[in-house]
């Protein structure tokens, strides 16, 4: 497909697939060419943005900062693209190609990720899943295409995103077996004083609503510090006497360490769960059948061996 200007816009859908595998060879298996067709093309793709695009670090490629600048836009273009010439009401998921991101903290690959490639595996073969782990800093990753769905604790209030709140779990304390704390009733009093607390926050962030309740309570917890992710939290856990938090969803990441959970003996606010999605995929049938193994998924962990059906639009 061409514009009257000469431009091959073929070579867009070719940046979008070199710039996920950032690999010649990759690419040209992707797109059904050999390894030196897909030499020239992005011969003409470096000269047609006057930028390297790829270049060689090591045995591998990297992108350059401008393609790194352009990533999501090519891939939101040559997403539209195709939602504009396909016929998406007759979409079988089983013949569709397509990469799809999805962002959220790492216990949500951690801990439905091997069910969720299973399901493509079964029902849309030609779908491939990139997980993301959460970023420490706030971006619009959704408009631009970096991610195409959010999954977890939402908290974005961008007018142009869609949310969908799917339940609403609870934290739970772990420790380690044999903890003290195990030792007799957990009151607010011995989880505050009984050991020093770990933090699970992407930004770094000390303190959260647990201290909000302690302090209700005039009571305080010494916080020894964060880490980014649950899954990294519970194998320090192992190994101290530290006290953390694990979601209830995120119970069996605990379970598989040998760790214990226990109520936490203050009130502490419901964590909602949901995804969310930029509007350009609402008519996606590709992206409805993601959302609804998703939705699935969340709605019922005991769900691994149902099959997944698309979402509604």
């Amino acid at each position: 497909m061409t514009q009257s200007t000469g431009l091959d816009l073929n070579l867009l859908v070719a940046l979008d697939v070199l710039l996920e595998e950032e690999s010649v060879q990759g690419a040209a298996r992707r797109l059904h060419l050999s390894e030196p067709a897909m030499s020239r093309t992005l011969g003409r793709i470096r000269k047609a943005l006057g930028d390297p695009v790829l270049v060689r670090a090591g045995r591998r490629m990297v992108p350059t900062p401008h393609a790194l600048a352009v990533r999501a836009e090519v891939g939101a273009v040559v997403e539209r693209a195709r939602a504009l010439f396909a016929p998406n009401r007759d979409t079988d998921v089983r013949t569709v190609t397509r990469t799809f991101t999805i962002m959220g903290h790492d216990a949500i690959a951690a801990t439905h990720g091997a069910a969720l490639f299973a399901r493509a595996a079964r029902e849309a073969p030609g779908i491939r899943l990139r997980f993301l782990s959460e970023s420490h800093v706030d971006a619009p990753f959704l408009r631009q295409g970096t991610a195409d769905l959010e999954v977890g604790v939402i908290d974005s209030v961008a007018p142009e995103v869609r949310v969908e709140t799917v339940r609403e779990d609870r934290m739970l304390g772990v420790v380690r077996p044999g903890h003290p704390l195990l030792d007799g009733e957990v009151t607010p009093e011995r989880f505050a004083g009984a050991a020093g607390h770990l933090i699970v926050s992407r930004r770094g962030r000390q303190r959260g609503p647990v201290d909000d309740a302690l302090a209700e309570l005039g009571l305080e917890r010494k916080v020894v510090g964060s880490v980014g992710t649950y899954p990294a939290s519970l194998f320090v856990l192992r190994e101290t006497n530290l006290i953390g938090l694990v979601s209830q969803w995120g119970r069996s990441l605990a379970d598989t360490l040998g760790l214990v959970t226990f109520e936490v003996p203050l009130r502490l606010p419901a964590v909602r769960l949901g995804f969310a999605w930029h509007p350009r995929h609402d008519a996606d049938p590709a992206h409805a059948w993601l959302r609804g193994c998703v939705r699935e998924l969340m709605t019922d962990a005991s769900a691994v061996a149902r099959s997944c059906r698309p979402g509604p639009l």
